[in-house]
């Protein structure tokens, strides 16, 4: 996978795509150009299977993204705010539902759509360094890209609300504290951190952890007996698949499972 657009930098690691968000003379705030090649890498990699695993950070040491480019927002007129407002929170809806662990390595400040893209994501490894936040009522508007209900949904709504309603930022070990994050390092082992995490999802069934996503997702959305059921079905799909007679195989055989995702 080459390089897409200069405000989006992407690679691949054996399976893992690792997607930075390239404009750190603005604190890798997101623009309307940077928000279409996302959404074109995300649907590129929706239909690869040679990738299992996305990594989303930001170039640079200060920023994973400040949030919405407000200079560029400035210059626009009442109905192009509402065609951004509603293209991001169509892209994070892509990143959520995407059929694959997207895991977000946040390095310095994550403001606004910057926490809210990494609330989009499945896991979040911050640095020590970050600085994490839903400031948008500072500016007189509210989150707009699916803060408002992944937040609470995440960590609780009585903090959810202290932290949209103040707009306060966290740091790092804050975010921990409260679940913001799963896991915190020094700056410099961020991505090494990251990696590893993305390499031991890469030693599960693919088809295995795409259905186990769904089942999370939309069994959380449900009641009890309902989510029961959407495992169910998930746990059939399984069933038939060439890579669960090789993870049988492996097992037996003491060997490590060669996956395909078939």
């Amino acid at each position: 996978m080459a390089n897409t657009e200069s405000v989006l930098l992407s690679e691949t690691h054996e399976q893992v795509a690792v997607l930075t968000l390239n404009r750190p003379d603005a604190m890798n705030a997101v623009n309307f150009d940077m928000l279409n090649a996302i959404k074109a890498e995300v649907a590129s990699i929706r239909f690869n299977p040679d990738i299992r695993v996305v990594i989303i950070t930001g170039a640079g040491e200060k920023a994973f993204c400040a949030g919405a480019d407000l200079k560029e927002r400035s210059t626009m007129p009442e109905l192009r705010v509402r065609e951004f407002i509603y293209t991001i929170r169509r892209l994070f809806s892509d990143i959520e539902s995407l059929n694959k662990p997207v895991i977000a390595a946040v390095n310095g400040f994550a403001l606004g759509g910057g926490t809210e893209m990494a609330l989009a994501s499945d896991i979040r490894i911050a640095s020590m360094n970050a600085s994490m936040g839903l400031t948008e009522t500072r500016l007189a508007i509210i989150p707009g890209a699916g803060g408002t209900q992944r937040l609470p949904r995440l960590i609780g709504r009585g903090k959810a609300k202290e932290l949209i309603f103040t707009g306060r930022r966290v740091d790092a070990r804050e975010a921990l504290d409260i679940g913001l994050v799963n896991q915190i390092c020094e700056p410099n082992l961020l991505m090494d951190e990251a990696m590893k995490m993305a390499r031991m999802i890469c030693e599960g069934g693919p088809i295995a952890i795409g259905q186990a996503k769904y089942a999370i997702d939309a069994g959380l959305e449900t009641d009890l007996n309902t989510g029961l059921a959407i495992e169910s079905n998930a746990y059939w799909i399984t069933i038939p698949t060439k890579d669960r007679m090789e993870g049988i195989s492996a097992f037996l055989e003491k060997r490590k499972p060669v996956y395909e995702g078939k």
